[in-house]
């Protein structure tokens, strides 16, 4: 039987009403208490976050088209120095220090102001759903040379859209199940990738990884694949309100996350570029597929596309429920109408998924290099945001509660932000001038979004509420809104 929480109300001040606005508690019957869903522990954190990065190699391989082998390799050596590191140390600080669901964009409200805050939730959803829509792409890139009907025309049309309903459902399940299944998709993803190598072994040329010619190199869509595989490390951050102890969990779980995608990464290149000739313009969506079937026949190539379709079902179980619980938190904290946070039965945000299931729905007729390129531009602004106020905050709070403190002083934050805030700059540069000019309309849209949903609040044509469970930690939504 559902439980109805007391009414607790908070108020901060709108025009009208003698400058005060009432916000009445979520948690009304249409929303399950929280105490009663399970909570996610630390194996199924690490496969989380791992499908939230990674999901396996499958997708590096325009890094070799790109770049040849050496720079392929080389890039997923040292881009996790320049960029996965200092994202992963910065998600595990900040979100240690606000444990609740919305992540970065509670962290950016807390030290830019809430207009900032809600710019930052509406680009980081709107670029994990372009995100998410490439991973039904992938999918029948993988099984397009076993079905070739799946390479285009009403059959893809249809099986795209039956695919993303299949796992929207499974998100709507519940968190935990999400996670549990993604430790076994996890394991069944890499297992066909220990075989390929055991198998490679006698076949392996080291000289081949050694092949550059700087003279041919698609530096934007080198970087791009690079960055795309190597980020979203903050993503885990918007539903750590769902996380066991995560003062501890998180910071952990980041470290194991982390070794496991450089290293999934990093055997598949070697193999792949190591067992046979390379011949970059074939390095494509869906290579490793090929490489299987040469290295060890048909049932290998099968063993690699059945893993890639697994990955791919990981990948958008995971984005999917970063999106929908960064909408939920939004909610919570007064951004968007009420009903963004009311739960399913299972404990999961019913709308948000809705919502983030359509965005996908919609993007998913772009190809793999436009969705890429689109997500990376709207996905640096909001790094740079975040960066922005990490530094802030360590400025402003330096005394407030951070279970997880980065062993760095003040000089040290704001050095460590320098590389991959110049990584961003470049990856943004870089940009096709169709995708910037998309991606700048999707920003200004934002930029209005906020203030006409204060305006619907205002008119209370629908309501916006401040959850009462959120903890006081800093400065956060309506407390920004208090401020004369």
């Amino acid at each position: 039987m559902k439980q109805r929480n007391p009414t607790s109300k908070q108020t901060s001040p709108m025009p009208g009403d003698n400058g005060v606005l009432d916000y009445t508690s979520l948690g009304g019957e249409s929303s399950p208490t929280l105490e009663k869903f399970q909570k996610v522990s630390i194996i199924p954190l690490v496969f989380l976050i791992f499908y939230e990065v990674s999901g396996g190699p499958f997708g590096v391989e325009d890094s070799v088209k790109a770049a040849g082998p050496f720079l392929a390799v080389l890039g997923f050596l040292i881009f996790p120095l320049i960029w996965s590191i200092p994202e992963a140390l910065i998600t595990a600080e900040m979100g240690t220090m606000f444990p609740e669901n919305g992540g970065y964009v509670v962290w950016v409200s807390s030290a830019l102001g809430p207009y900032w805050g809600f710019q930052q939730g509406w680009m980081k959803w709107l670029s994990g759903v372009i995100d998410n829509a490439l991973y039904p792409v992938l999918f029948l890139d993988y099984l397009k040379s076993a079905v070739p009907a799946l390479e285009g025309g009403f059959p893809r049309t249809v099986a795209v859209l039956v695919l993303t309903l299949v796992l929207t459902y499974m998100s709507y399940r519940g968190l935990t199940i999400v996670g549990w299944v993604a430790i076994l998709l996890g394991v069944i993803s890499l297992l066909p990738f220990v075989v390929m190598g055991l198998v490679a072994i006698p076949r392996l040329k080291p000289s081949r990884w050694l092949m550059v010619d700087l003279g041919n190199v698609n530096w934007g869509l080198y970087l791009n694949t690079l960055f795309w595989n190597l980020n979203y490390w903050d993503s885990i951050s918007t539903l750590t309100g769902e996380v066991d102890n995560p003062s501890k969990t998180l910071p952990r779980a980041l470290f194991y996350a982390l070794i496991l995608v450089v290293l999934g990464y990093f055997f598949p290149l070697l193999i792949g570029t190591g067992a046979i000739p390379v011949e970059r313009e074939l390095w494509s969506d869906g290579y490793f597929s090929d490489i299987a079937k040469i290295l060890g026949g048909v049932w290998l190539r099968s063993w690699v596309q059945a893993a890639s379709a697994l990955s791919n079902m990981g990948m958008f179980l995971a984005e999917m429920s970063s999106d929908s619980f960064q909408l939920l938190g939004m909610a919570e904290h007064g951004m968007l109408p009420e009903f963004f946070a009311k739960r399913s039965r299972h404990g999961t945000p019913l709308t948000g998924i809705l919502f983030s299931a359509s965005g996908v729905i919609m993007l998913s007729w772009l190809s793999f290099q436009e969705i890429v390129a689109a997500e990376n531009f709207l996905y640096c602004f909001g790094m740079i945001m975040e960066f922005t106020a990490f530094v802030k905050l360590r400025v402003k709070q330096p005394a407030a509660s951070r279970p997880y403190r980065i062993p760095v002083g003040t000089v040290g934050s704001i050095l460590m932000c320098i590389p991959p805030t110049a990584l961003l700059l470049v990856v943004v540069a870089l940009a096709p001038n169709k995708v910037m000019g998309i991606s700048l309309v999707a920003v200004m849209i934002g930029l209005v979004l906020e203030p006409f949903l204060r305006y619907v609040e205002k008119r209370r044509w629908l309501r916006f509420s401040i959850s009462p469970n959120l903890q006081d930690c800093g400065p956060a939504y309506h407390q920004w809104n208090d401020q004369p």
